[in-house]
């Protein structure tokens, strides 16, 4: 074994999980992005600033994770760097996802709508986005618009919670399973592309929202192109919420309670504002449980991995 083969598995071998699958990752977002920039480019078309700031994201992206493993490797042992190494994977994995969340159409093109809508027709009669706007109010709509953009806020609340507890070991299990929930629905996302219903459904709602600004804010955050836009399913914000929910559940009754309202009002919302068929959150809650369950399990996996590629690197 040569010299730069020993260097590399001892070196990956010192990573956790979640930061290898960070640099997986990282490599298909960044030809998905170049994937995106080249249709427009190639169609004459000027490219949205969305697609055109993946660039700009990736690099930052790529600079944080070059300084990350630089300093890794030379505060790993420093109490005050194992915080950091918690955090920072889930950075990555955020940063990831924006890119790969509105550029899946250009590496998969076969969308799985027809699916997805059959599946609703058979389980309910209707399409529950569809039946939801018989509910419409300017009110509801702005405080289920509120309750939509609360996602990153529910998600940070347990390890927030955990970080002023410093319980450190309970940290790295919840952010492991919530980076692992991200990142096997963003796979499921390349797998099974579709778009939300709000585009495929267009021709069938007969009333359109009403709201305040809470409501425009929320359009404006979550506006994507039909073209390209394919992570509905299954949903993300649905599995996120669910084991968020599961990890206060196990480590703070009162923060579960705290978290049960605006989580049970983001699940509405997602139909509501027809962002999701009703298929999506399903899989999204059977994404959230299987990782909380297969997480631990991983982890222990990678755990003896590590210890075979430090053996290796004798």
């Amino acid at each position: 074994m040569n010299r730069i083969t020993t260097k590399f598995l001892r070196w990956i071998g010192r990573l956790h999980i979640e930061e290898v699958i960070a640099l997986v990752f990282f490599i298909p977002s960044f030809i998905i992005t170049i994937k995106a920039n080249l249709y427009f480019s190639d169609a004459g078309l000027v490219i949205p600033r969305r697609f055109y700031g993946g660039f700009a994201r990736l690099a930052v992206t790529l600079v944080l994770m070059g300084l990350y493993f630089y300093l890794l490797e030379r505060y790993n042992h420093r109490p005050f760097f194992r915080w950091v190494r918690n955090t920072m994977p889930f950075l990555f994995c955020i940063a990831i996802y924006t890119n790969l969340h509105d550029t899946i159409g250009f590496i998969n093109p076969h969308d799985i709508d027809d699916w997805l809508i059959a599946a609703d027709q058979y389980l309910f009669g209707v399409q529950p986005c569809v039946w939801a706007q018989q509910f419409y109010h300017p009110l509801l709509t702005d405080y289920l618009s509120l309750s939509y953009m609360n996602y990153f806020l529910i998600v940070v609340v347990v390890v927030v919670y955990l970080i002023i507890k410093k319980e450190e070991q309970k940290l790295r299990t919840v952010l492991l399973g919530t980076i692992l929930t991200f990142y096997i629905g963003y796979a499921l996302y390349i797998i099974f592309p579709a778009a939300s219903p709000s585009k495929i459904l267009a021709n069938e709602f007969t009333r359109d929202f009403s709201g305040g600004w809470l409501t425009r804010t929320e359009k404006k955050l979550i506006r994507m192109d039909p073209t390209s836009a394919r992570g509905a399913f299954p949903s993300l914000h649905n599995a996120v919420t669910l084991i968020t929910l599961m990890y206060a559940y196990v480590n703070s009754k009162k923060l579960f309670w705290i978290l049960l309202i605006p989580a049970i009002s983001l699940v509405i919302s997602t139909i509501y504002l027809r962002h999701h068929y009703a298929i999506d959150l399903f899989a999204g809650w059977i994404l959230a449980v299987g990782t909380y369950y297969i997480a631990p399990y991983v982890d222990r996996w990678w755990e003896g991995k590590r210890k075979k590629l430090a053996e290796r690197a004798r």
